[in-house]
Order: structure tokens, then C-alpha cells, then sequence
């Protein structure tokens, strides 16, 4: 999608570019939502519905590195792209956060309500049906956000729906002087290193994180508001603390989990 696009409003988008169809499949213990295509874009496990079942997806929380653990359910998550509600469950459920999703497919949203188990909204969770690329840069959210989590693929999951210097750079304007964002790259068509360097742009270089690739080819990249260097020992620390309370493989994050750049 191209910098032009990413400008107008969903109604806009949704003329030129009807909506992709939005089913689920079941294998073995696991459901997984598609957008009528083979590829998925979220899971949830039947029997856990707010557990984190896929392995990027439990690295898109890795913000909770730079996190005092114990002022976590006094602080906001949001994720741009809904999935199948993995992030938005897990912040809202396990983690006890005030929790925003942005989705542009309202099909989308009433799938992860009647499939995923995703809660209704209230005091503390809210999932605004809006084009991500539109809504955060509502003045609203600017500096509210601890958690950031991105993760905006189309059907054909080729690469990121938004991708430049100037989405990164609204994305910061979101978070709290402490706060984190983690995006997902991956894609057919996606560039890894000029990914980095948008980010870069936006927040820095010593701002940016990033793990080594799943199996799948998905790296997660993460981007501090502002940068901080914690020594190795501390991060031990505070990953013995996210495993002992959110049942997260956070130590083993560490060994594949460096400054980027």
C-alpha cells in the first residue's frame, strides 16, 4: 500500500478495495482465522482461549522487558490489527491492562467475538472498527500508550499494509515516555533492513530492538519511545519475573533478543 493510500479514510479504501472474506479453520487443539486465504493471521488455543499460542506472537509482548512489572495493570495497550484478538486477550485478561484494538474489517471484530472469545468492550477494553493509519493520529491517544503492538497484514500477508517513516513517527507520538512498540515483519514482498531503517528514522537508532527470525520468518522488532540500554542482568531479572507471572518464555527471548542496529 503506498504512503497516497494510506492517507484516506477507510471508507475510501474500503470503495477501492473491498474487504477480504473472514473464516476459521480448527487443527487439533488450535483455531486459526483467515482472510480467505490459506495464510493465517491469528490463533487461539480452544482449551486456553487467553493464552498466546503462536511463537511471534508471545515475542510481541517482549515490551514488558522495559516494564516495572508490578505497575503493569495501571498501564494502556493497543494494538493496531486485531488478529484474532491473541494480543488484545492476553493484555486485557492475563496482564489486567487497559486494552485499545484498532480494526479496520468489522467482520474481523465479530469473528474474534463469536470464534476467539474476545470479551465485550467496557471499563477497560475498547476496539475501535477505524483505519489504524487514520485513528493514531487522533491527539486523544497521543502519550497513552505503554504497550504498542503492530501487526497490519492484508489477506495475502505479502507485506506490512503500513510501512514508511511517517506511520512509524505517529506510532511514537502514541506512547508514554516509557513506552514500547513491537511490530511484526513479515512478508513475501517485505524489505527486513528498510523496515529498520523507517523505524530508525522515526525513533532513533538506539531506540531499536530485534529478535532473530521464527521458523515461520517472522522477526519482531521493537522500538523504545526512548532509549534505554538495561544490562543483561537486569533483563534476566525482569524475565524471571514476566515467566513466573505470565507463563511467558521470556529468558529464552534473551538469547535471541539484541539492539538492532
Amino acid at each position: 500500500m503506498s504512503k497516497k493510500d494510506s492517507a484516506k479514510s477507510p471508507s475510501e479504501r474500503n470503495e477501492q478495495q473491498e474487504l477480504p472474506e473472514v473464516n476459521f479453520s480448527d487443527y487439533g487443539e488450535a483455531r486459526f482465522l483467515h482472510l480467505g486465504t490459506e495464510w493465517v493471521q491469528g490463533s487461539m488455543l480452544r482449551d486456553a482461549p487467553y493464552d498466546i499460542e503462536l511463537e511471534y506472537v508471545q515475542r510481541m509482548m517482549a515490551g514488558l522487558l522495559f516494564l516495572d512489572a508490578e505497575s503493569v495493570a495501571k498501564k494502556h495497550a493497543m494494538q493496531l490489527g486485531l488478529g484474532a484478538a491473541a494480543l488484545t486477550k492476553f493484555c486485557y485478561k492475563k496482564l489486567r491492562m487497559k486494552t485499545t484494538a484498532i480494526e479496520i474489517n468489522p467482520q474481523v471484530v465479530t469473528a474474534c467475538r463469536i470464534w476467539f472469545k474476545l470479551p465485550r468492550d467496557d471499563a477497560r477494553l475498547r476496539v475501535i472498527e477505524a483505519d489504524a493509519a487514520v485513528e493514531i493520529q487522533n491527539p486523544a491517544h497521543h502519550g497513552t500508550v505503554d504497550l504498542l503492538h503492530v501487526d497490519l497484514y492484508d489477506h495475502e500477508a505479502a507485506a506490512p499494509v503500513l510501512d514508511d517513516a511517517d506511520f512509524y513517527a505517529h506510532c511514537r507520538e502514541l506512547l508514554t515516555e516509557d513506552g514500547v512498540m513491537t511490530v511484526n515483519l513479515f512478508g513475501r514482498d517485505s524489505s527486513y533492513e528498510q523496515s529498520l531503517v523507517k523505524m530508525a528514522e522515526a525513533f532513533g537508532p538506539e531506540s531499536i530492538w530485534a529478535f532473530r527470525p521464527t521458523r515461520e520468518g517472522n522477526t519482531v522488532v521493537l522500538a523504545q519511545r526512548e532509549p534505554t540500554r538495561p544490562e543483561r542482568a537486569e533483563l534476566l531479572a525482569r524475565a524471571g519475573v514476566i515467566e513466573s507471572r505470565w507463563d511467558l518464555p521470556a529468558k529464552k527471548w534473551l538469547r535471541l533478543f539484541s539492539p538492532a542496529l
